[in-house]
């Protein structure tokens, strides 16, 4: 009875618009209080669960993502991607997806790569005589890919919840990353072809060329940050300074963008995202532990198991679980909640913490993209001045290719463990 007051004073709290940081905070202390136990505990849970070392590579991807932004790097990228794929149907949707590809391999988030790549697309696409519902929606799905492919602050987080390695997510990311990018290419081909939007530009080689010697640098740095952490040579945490150290060198030595002035409001702009995201980490611990306090996970499990012992079933239970909270949660909020209630039931069957943690966040970044939470259209909206609702719509046919790379990912694990089998394994 305690959990479902917990609950509803959480969700009535959301439903006013209090911030979710605010809304776990104040329903935790509730139950603190009708239980009788003293307040400095929900001040100690909040700061054990943000005291984590692992967690210490958000503060710098964000400054990563932050400085590539300012110092003018997304625009190399978008310029080889554009080289590279647009003289296919629907060009500039192609560039689109290939430059987030690109992009996931810096800022390690949804919201990151809609703000930064998502006004350049967007205005490129609208000059080349796109339908603004086409620019939104490949540029709100395509963002999607950049918690998918490491770096990944989603990842990091479940991997701190679950106690998995975030090496192990970070490579099985890949593959999934890239399936996520066919799918949505395939979608934009099939969608141009339909509504005859032109190729962007003829294929010439000289071009990619020059391109990608402009971009070179800029494209070292995913393979600087993955490549470190498959080999061994330092952990994501480590992985997330040196990516900081690499964007400044390229900032402020290479292409001579960056000045004192931008990278203090980078600064100041990472310290209150990772401040919010902090805030969001530790009150969601407290509220985790008290529904594991409470056997909730032990509760679900046994449920589960009642209904059905069968893995897949299993699965596709969890895939609801997931997709329902992430309508109506922020990311970091629902992998901290979800993660103690779905590891025990998760081990009980066999599913794999690695293969589990890229099905969730695949699963919630597609609550990025609908309402009523829907980060990435609200900022693609601000970006783009058209209206949410549009934005909506536009990106609801987007969703088939990625709703079908879920399903395949869900009920094959061998495309997602492939690589951390290969890596980490043998």
């Amino acid at each position: 009875m305690t959990i479902l007051l917990l609950f509803a004073i959480l969700f009535g709290l959301m439903f006013l618009r209090v911030p979710i940081a605010i809304a776990l905070g104040l329903s935790s202390l509730t139950y603190i209080l009708i239980s009788d136990q003293p307040v400095v505990l929900l001040l100690h849970r909040t700061i054990g669960g943000m005291d984590s070392f692992p967690l210490l590579a958000i503060p710098f991807f964000i400054f990563a993502g932050g400085l590539m932004n300012t110092g003018g790097i997304t625009k190399r990228i978008f310029a080889f991607a554009r080289a590279l794929v647009g003289w296919m149907h629907g060009g500039l949707g192609h560039v689109n997806v290939g430059a987030s590809i690109i992009f996931a391999g810096m800022s390690g988030a949804a919201v990151a790569d809609a703000g930064g790549l998502g006004q350049i697309e967007i205005e490129a696409m609208r000059e080349a005589g796109y339908d603004d519902d086409f620019s939104v929606g490949v540029t709100a799905a395509s963002s999607t890919i950049g918690p998918i492919i490491p770096p990944s602050l989603p990842l990091v987080i479940f991997g701190v919840m679950a106690s998995a390695s975030i090496g192990e997510l970070f490579v099985a990311g890949i593959i999934p990353g890239l399936m996520m990018a066919l799918a949505l290419s395939g979608m934009v081909w099939w969608m141009s072809r339909r509504r005859g939007y032109p190729r962007d530009t003829a294929l010439d080689m000289c071009n990619v060329w020059t391109s990608f010697r402009a971009a070179f640098l800029p494209l070292m740095a995913p393979v600087i940050i993955v490549g470190g952490i498959a080999s061994g040579a330092f952990t994501p945490t480590e992985a997330a300074v040196c990516a900081s150290a690499y964007a400044l060198i390229l900032g402020l030595f290479v292409y001579r963008t960056l000045n004192l002035r931008r990278i203090l409001a980078v600064s100041i702009e990472t310290i209150e995202t990772t401040a919010a995201l902090m805030l969001i980490v530790g009150t969601a611990s407290v509220f985790g532990w008290i529904l594991t306090a409470n056997q909730a996970a032990a509760l679900f499990a046994e449920t589960m198991l009642a209904l059905t012992d069968n893995k897949n079933v299993i699965l596709l239970i969890i895939l609801v679980v997931v997709l329902i909270v992430g309508l109506f949660m922020e990311t970091i909020a629902a992998i901290s909640i979800l993660v103690p209630v779905l590891m025990p039931v998760a081990a009980q069957v066999g599913i794999d913490p690695v293969h589990l943690g890229i099905i969730v966040i695949l699963n919630l970044m597609l609550g990025l993209l609908t309402p009523p939470i829907g980060m990435v259209l609200y900022v693609l909206s601000r970006v783009s001045g058209v209206p949410f609702k549009q934005c909506v719509t536009a990106t609801m046919p987007f969703l088939v290719p990625l709703l079908g790379v879920l399903l395949l990912l869900t009920f094959v694990p061998q495309i997602t463990l492939f690589l951390p089998e290969l890596l980490y394994r043998n």
